[in-house]
């Protein structure tokens, strides 16, 4: 997996800035994971995908990651930054977990776009756990027993961060969306990506993909002399 590079980002922010979340992670993902047939991308566990757009942000934005949280209690707004060493290990999710004797699946975002419409958290969450049951019909089992199990099998589908408030002290988890994370960065870039480009052309005439066949430091060194 390489860098996004400008005319990669330009092309993603373009074809993805009025998609649903939800397509905007499968067409990050798509980049992410060129090896993968791209009809199979939405079946695909949501861990391996998260895992891959981590990868991608990693090489294309550096594996720092600043982050801020304002606290529930108090409003006070936490800054920190996530590590690499703070994350789960990435490793391939298995294709079921065995719970009570019946297997279920690892969620996709096939089966969050089902339950996508859904306003009631309770019901969503059991119609997604029907959605990932092997068997037509799902014995009496404990829904958090089933959380637990597919949450140990691919911690990557949705990663919690640990926070106390320093200020209240006040702890919790808040949950960190690796692909609205992602697409925020995109969008920042390419919006300025778009601001360069408008100047040096205004500045020497020249087309888009003149523009963007500079490197970067090029690119920089020519905003200087016409930045105001």
């Amino acid at each position: 997996m390489l860098p996004l590079n400008s005319a990669q980002l330009l092309a993603l922010w373009e074809h993805g800035a009025a998609r649903h979340p939800l397509d905007r992670a499968l067409l990050l993902f798509a980049q992410a994971a060129p090896q993968l047939p791209a009809e199979s991308l939405a079946d695909r566990p949501l861990g391996e995908c998260h895992a891959a757009l981590m990868r991608l942000r990693w090489r294309s934005f550096g594996s720092r990651m600043p982050l801020w949280l304002d606290c529930p209690a108090c409003g006070e707004r936490m800054e920190f930054e996530l590590l690499p060493e703070q994350l789960p290990p990435m490793q391939p999710p298995p294709e079921f977990v065995e719970v009570a004797g019946q297997r279920f699946r690892c969620p996709t975002s096939r089966d969050l776009a089902g339950i996508a419409n859904l306003t009631d958290r309770e019901s969503a969450a059991q119609q997604l756990l029907l959605g990932c049951a092997e068997d037509a019909c799902v014995s009496d089992i404990r829904r958090e027993l089933v959380e637990a199990a597919l949450e140990d099998a691919d911690p990557w589908a949705d990663l919690s961060l640990a926070f106390q408030c320093p200020t209240c002290g006040q702890g919790g988890e808040a949950c960190f969306d690796v692909a609205g994370y992602l697409w925020e960065e995109v969008d920042v870039s390419a919006r300025q990506l778009l601001n360069e480009i408008h100047l040096l052309a205004q500045a020497y005439g020249w087309s888009e993909p003149q523009i963007l066949a500079l490197s970067a430091m090029r690119r920089s060194a020519y905003l200087t002399r016409v930045a105001p």
